[in-house]
């Protein structure tokens, strides 16, 4: 049985984060929105796509055209580890048994968990908050903390196995091991926490297309994971997208489990998928059948990064994900 926050601190709290509300506007275009992490779910019961993405906010549409929005949909709890006003990263909702889920990364600035290479380690990790409605507000549930906490970890995404177990898939970040891990962690079968330990699935250093500079001159694989989402395609296969950086190019690979099972192992594609410069991105199938991938494209101007949400044409109808083109949605 789930257990909320009581029912009166839940609406004080979310009350409270009303007061940072930003004015909510209709007829958005999408591009038009800046979101890191842009994650869209396609709601069959309200008939309504929802975006969210780094920052905790929502935007809502009918056509993937106009977009009405942001709306402030979290209401954690200030007297728990994320503090009275976490950073909240990547928040992408799931719809799972009748509930909605927010799986997001929080990080908690005002507590240092680990110094690595002279680099101060903030608490952060992934988290799992539910709603009754894709609207929410999404609350904590009796888990107050899923992962370790000396253990920095981002961009938790949610997957059920062939055996219909639920895990929670996510990134034990670079900067304290050196290379970032991808791994998996099994859920309650309410979602309300995690079981057991985190199993690893592959590393940064695995992928055959990322590429950076070391601190000797020499060149080698990328030591950051980000952004993974599960998917299989027609065939049956297990995929994972997940990005790195290539050099100054932030770009998506995938790679497909041998066993077919999220246990793996893990076998990466030689050459990554997107065009340079879009990332982080997730599936979802619009509501006249077609099957989508919402990134971001990442630029810097003047030393600061630009993240727009853009849509990708896909075809997962073989063995393999295949990048048709951008995809530009048309208002009825």
């Amino acid at each position: 049985m789930q257990r909320h926050l009581p029912t009166l601190l839940l609406w004080i709290a979310f009350g409270c984060l009303a007061f940072g509300q930003r004015p909510v506007r209709s007829d958005i275009p999408l591009d038009s929105i800046r979101l890191s992490d842009p994650a869209i779910l396609a709601d069959s019961a309200t008939m309504t796509y929802y975006l969210t993405g780094t920052g905790g906010w929502m935007w809502k549409s009918k056509d993937l055209v106009s977009w009405e929005g942001p709306h402030k949909i979290v209401a954690t709890d200030p007297d728990s580890w994320m503090g009275p006003d976490p950073m909240i990263w990547a928040a992408e909702l799931h719809q799972y048994k009748g509930k909605y889920y927010d799986f997001a990364t929080f990080t908690n600035r005002a507590v240092i968990i680990d110094t690595v290479a002279g680099n101060a380690i903030e608490r952060r990790a992934s988290h799992v908050l539910v709603s009754d409605t894709p609207d929410g507000p999404y609350v904590p549930m009796a888990d107050s903390t899923y992962l370790p906490a000396d253990m920095p970890t981002l961009d938790g995404t949610f997957w059920v196995d062939t055996d219909g177990t639920p895990y929670m898939v996510f990134c034990h970040e670079w900067l304290q091991n050196q290379n970032g891990t991808m791994e998996m962690i099994e859920l309650k079968p309410d979602l309300s926490g995690t079981t057991g330990e985190s199993t690893l699935l592959f590393r940064a250093s695995d992928s055959p297309w990322s590429r950076q500079e070391r601190d000797d001159g020499s060149v080698g694989p990328s030591v950051v994971t980000d952004g993974p989402w599960l998917f299989r395609t027609g065939s049956g296969r297990l995929g994972m997208m997940w990005t790195s950086w290539v050099h100054d190019i932030y770009v998506q690979g995938v790679a497909y489990s041998e066993s077919g099972d999220l246990k793996g192992p893990w076998t990466q594609e030689p050459e990554p998928i997107t065009p340079d410069n879009f990332g982080h991105g997730m599936l979802f199938t619009s509501f006249e059948g077609k099957d989508l991938m919402s990134v971001h494209s990442h630029r810097s101007v003047n030393g600061r990064y630009i993240r727009v949400p853009k849509l990708f044409e896909v075809d997962l109808s073989g063995d393999k994900l295949e990048v048709v083109g951008r995809y530009y949605p048309e208002k009825e």
